[in-house]
């Protein structure tokens, strides 16, 4: 585990096993996953009215895309993180298979998928109103393939076992991976020497014998082992079931809210708290950025259970995202760096989650303040201003620069409290220190679309106004709460 030393005013040490060496090294890893591939289509509109023919929703269509689905999303995940990921499936000799292959090339994903004639690409189309899926639609077929493309399959797979670090298995049940499929696999990438990661579907995990690892999520796990999964101690209860009923040296139990747990080579079950999102809105597809981390981190070097963290970490910005998204290598850091320094991220990393951010469509806002005593003035501030952008990052002046601001007996709390609990809120996405009397460096180096502040100010005295409006964005006054400040606070407390 590296130690990763972080500074603020006042001196410490945070022991953290992800040292910013950990991402360069992703750039320099193989791996190769192996499952069904499929298509996800999004249809995303407006619902304002009944239809007069039947008591249904109609939906203003206002856009349609398409996205790399199943063990495909595992693949781009990898590839998002600069590492290079190969995918191997079946598809069909149709257009949605080529709308596939076309995606995988676009996004950097090397794509050896086989075309088995009579057999439909697997689709899945989501129908989406004011971000809430309405109906999904689904379009496949999980027959097992054809003897001739099985052998072929499985031939391709040991050439392309020989060339990766790390082998992932992508089970959603469309017939790759069914029978005696997945075992076969796992014996030709053992015989290679390589570690093999399971993401399973079927109930019987004895198809996935000599795995490195599986990780099933909570209703997988419960019915594969008949244990029910509500809390930590039928977690590892479970965990313990799957590796004495199978020969699998690991169990990665995904929990959702509850976070995973980890049990292999340690007698003790390794119980990971849910890294939560800022904002949640979707979990399509957070199991596959969970394993695509989690097999990417151990070929960085990470061990399973460190690895495992990474990969709850991404999944938590995952379900922030709208559909089946990926997470980039500047959100992954940033979100490291806020890990490492109590909440607070690195300039650099605040203004590389900004852009990635905006290159999504995102509208950006920023606000600032001491938040020293953090009180109802504050959250409502904050809870005006992310409803006016769909991601809120907040400064904070450091204690130094709260100290020429407000006297030597400020601040009451340091600036990584301040952090860690304004790091802490749902409606805030981004925390950052700074140093200065005023954000306006800050603001420059972030670039946001949108800047927030009370209505006490004039849009003319706001600063960083310039930096915001030079680049189309605007202010915002923002409504306050009256009769509630640190200062009202603090003299009732009979401070300074």
């Amino acid at each position: 585990m590296a130690t990763l030393c972080v500074s603020h005013s006042e001196s410490t040490t945070v022991t953290h096993p992800f040292h910013p060496t950990l991402i360069e090294r992703f750039a320099r890893a193989r791996l190769l996953v192996i499952g069904d591939v499929i298509l996800d289509r999004y249809l995303v509109g407006k619902v304002d009215r009944i239809s007069p023919e039947a008591p249904i929703p109609v939906l203003l269509k206002a856009d349609e895309r398409s996205m790399l689905g199943g063990a495909a999303n595992v693949a781009l995940q990898i590839a998002q993180y600069g590492a290079t990921a190969e995918i191997l499936g079946i598809v069909g000799e149709d257009a949605r298979g080529a709308e596939i292959a076309s995606l995988a090339e676009d996004n950097g994903v090397i794509a050896r998928l086989l075309r088995e004639p009579g057999r439909p690409t697997s689709v899945k189309t989501r129908v989406i109103a004011q971000n809430q899926q309405m109906i999904r639609i689904d379009a496949e077929d999980i027959r097992p393939p054809a003897p001739d493309i099985e052998q072929t399959l499985l031939a391709a797979a040991e050439t392309a076992i020989a060339q990766a670090d790390i082998v992932v298995l992508s089970d959603y049940a469309k017939g790759v991976l069914t029978g005696d499929r997945a075992g076969a696999l796992i014996d030709l990438a053992r015989k290679a020497g390589k570690p093999v990661l399971v993401d399973p579907k079927s109930r019987d995990f004895g198809c996935y014998r000599h795995a490195t690892a599986i990780s099933p999520n909570a209703k997988e796990v419960t019915e594969a082992t008949a244990i029910t999964v509500t809390d930590n101690d039928s977690a590892e209860a479970a965990c313990r079931k799957v590796l004495e009923l199978w020969p699998i040296e690991a169990v990665v139990l995904t929990r959702g809210g509850q976070g995973m747990s980890v049990l292999g080579d340690d007698p003790e079950i390794d119980h990971i708290p849910a890294h939560p999102p800022r904002k949640l809105f979707d979990v399509s597809g957070a199991g596959d950025t969970a394993i695509a981390t989690i097999a990417t981190g151990m070929a960085a070097g990470l061990s399973l259970n460190d690895a495992a963290r990474l990969g709850n970490i991404a999944a938590g910005i995952a379900v922030g995202k709208f559909g089946t998204a990926t997470v980039s290598l500047d959100e992954l850091r940033g979100e490291i760096a806020g890990d490492v320094a109590g909440g607070a991220m690195t300039w650099d990393a605040a203004a590389g989650l900004v852009r990635q951010w905006q290159s999504e469509g995102h509208t950006v806002g920023f606000t600032n303040g001491v938040f020293d005593l953090l009180h109802e003035g504050h959250l409502f501030s904050l809870e005006q201003a992310a409803q006016r952008c769909d991601r809120l990052v907040v400064g904070v002046n450091s204690d130094a620069s709260t100290k020429r601001l407000k006297g030597d007996a400020r601040p009451m709390t340091s600036e990584r409290a301040r952090a860690r609990l304004l790091s802490a809120l749902r409606v805030v996405d981004a925390v950052v220190i700074f140093d200065q009397d005023t954000p306006f460096e800050l603001i420059t180096a972030v670039q946001p679309d949108r800047l927030f502040k009370g209505r006490d100010y004039s849009v003319e005295t706001v600063v960083g106004r310039e930096v915001v409006e030079a680049r189309g964005g605007s202010v915002v006054l923002l409504p306050l709460v009256d009769g509630v400040s640190t200062t009202d606070l603090i003299g009732k407390m009979g401070g300074t």
